[in-house]
């Protein structure tokens, strides 16, 4: 490597490409990341961070409510939008200048400008030639357009569009109920925006275990959020100022709605073209670049995590990625890929919903003899203390191992609870072991033991 600029070059400096460099440096190797923009990547900047930033001020906005029921006089009609948006912003620089603080602490060069691979050791940026003995792709994806919504960011958003929002529409159509579409139902609702959710499969976050959808749905429902599943969306005709929005629905039976603008968010596409990938002869499918063990493409010493390849679009999969690769680049092999029954998903709006492992259905269309538990939140009295009463944390087990297989909450800081079980299903636990731990009371995490015990047949408050 000694020939070399640079032990290892990283194009992106997302989630992924930049603790892959910190890690990097931390394993002595000599390190550089190329990035376009700010760094950070989308995540950081047009992502998770902000979105959890307006998340977190539509939350305080709706406790209004639950001061008025106390006695407290609430004038909440001088709300100001642009405000929220520009606190939003100030988190994502905040932590963006985080990101290249840390790169220079860690002796890493931070290269602006657009990469392309020249060959195996090269990449060109600009005028400039940079070599290195290995090179990581991190180079992300972008909000994924379909025909006749395609995006122009003013009446037609994606969630990048929807960040960028200095004012609130008085009504929205969300095309896609996965994640991001939620978690924006959740935001813009919460401000008092008619929101309409549309989903082609048959039940919202359709990924997620059924009855911790359920969970949503109901409280979308009780603030008023219009949801439509089994249904297509389609313009059928643009006014000045609105949308006549054509909805289909599995039946046949066709719908209209009005609303002044419509959110897309029905997935995310990989960044990967323009990078000399097919030169190279780097493999793709549908854009993704194929990866073997350790994350190392069909051309040796190149590599490729997080959004740009076919594994769950989520940062803190990129990072660990990331890891893995780098750690393989100086001699770690410890551990090929990430086990995909280990990965906590997590959706932030309220309730939040968080998830690994088989739902019920996966499991049993796996063949896997399953007993399963789910124990209400209102069981614990810590959710009815706080007024946070929906929701269940629900347990999936092996019926006669007892191995857990998978887990689901949905409630208040569910995001932040399912961690426990994670960690019993990492160290190959039982719910026994989960069941028999003290938990502090009043908590939220004693439903979690609940529904431990529950697989036992041992519950005490259900």
């Amino acid at each position: 490597m000694t020939d070399y600029n640079y032990d290892l070059l990283i194009i992106g400096s997302g989630p992924g490409g930049y603790v892959a460099a910190i890690r990097a440096s931390q394993l002595g190797m000599k390190t550089a990341v190329i990035e376009k923009e700010s760094p950070g990547g989308v995540c950081l900047n047009w992502g998770c961070i902000p979105s959890k930033s307006l998340i977190s001020q539509a939350q305080k906005f709706t406790y209004l409510k639950d001061l008025v029921k106390i006695g407290v006089r609430i004038d909440a009609s001088a709300l100001d939008y642009e405000k929220v948006y520009k606190k939003s912003r100030l988190a994502a620089t905040k932590l963006s200048k985080g990101v290249e603080f840390l790169l220079k602490k860690n002796s890493i060069e931070l290269i602006k400008g657009t990469a392309e691979i020249s060959n195996k050791h090269e990449i060109t940026v600009g005028k400039e030639k940079y070599t290195a003995g290995n090179i990581l792709i991190a180079t992300g994806s972008r909000p994924k357009v379909i025909p006749g919504l395609e995006f122009d960011e003013e009446g037609i958003l994606s969630s990048t569009g929807a960040l960028s929002l200095k004012s609130l529409p008085k009504s929205i159509l969300i095309v896609g109920a996965g994640a991001i579409g939620v978690e924006f139902a959740y935001i813009l609702s919460s401000f008092g925006v008619q929101v309409h959710l549309v989903e082609m499969l048959d039940s919202i976050l359709p990924l997620e275990d059924k009855d911790v959808s359920d969970v949503l749905l109901k409280a979308f429902k009780k603030n008023k959020v219009k949801v439509y599943t089994s249904t297509k969306a389609s313009i059928s005709d643009k006014q000045k100022n609105a949308y006549k929005i054509k909805l289909e629905h599995k039946d046949g039976e066709i719908e209209d709605v009005e609303t002044e603008k419509i959110l897309v968010a029905v997935g995310r596409t990989p960044n990967s073209e323009n990078l000399g990938l097919e030169e190279l002869g780097i493999k793709t499918d549908k854009g993704f670049i194929e990866t073997g063990d350790y994350y190392e493409t069909s051309v040796p010493g190149i590599y490729a995590i997080g959004d740009v390849i076919n594994t769950p679009f989520l940062a803190h999969v990129a990072s660990k990625e990331g890891e893995i690769a780098v750690e393989h680049m100086a001699g770690k092999e410890d551990e090929k890929r990430i086990d995909p029954t280990l990965i906590p998903g997590a959706v932030y709006t309220e309730p939040q919903v968080a998830s690994f492992g088989y739902t019920e259905v996966k499991a049993k269309e796996a063949g896997l003899p399953v007993k399963v538990f789910a124990f209400p939140y209102r069981g614990a009295g810590k959710a009815v203390a706080v007024e946070e009463p929906e929701g269940l944390v629900k347990f999936v087990c092996h019926e006669k191992t007892r191995e857990i297989l998978g887990a689901h909450i949905a409630g208040k800081n569910a995001t932040e609870l399912i961690h426990e079980v994670l960690l019993a299903r990492k160290a190959e636990l039982l719910p026994e072991d989960i069941a028999t731990m003290i938990h502090a009371h009043p908590t939220l995490s004693e439903a979690v033991m609940e529904a431990a015990r529950g697989i036992l047949e041992q519950a005490i408050h259900f």
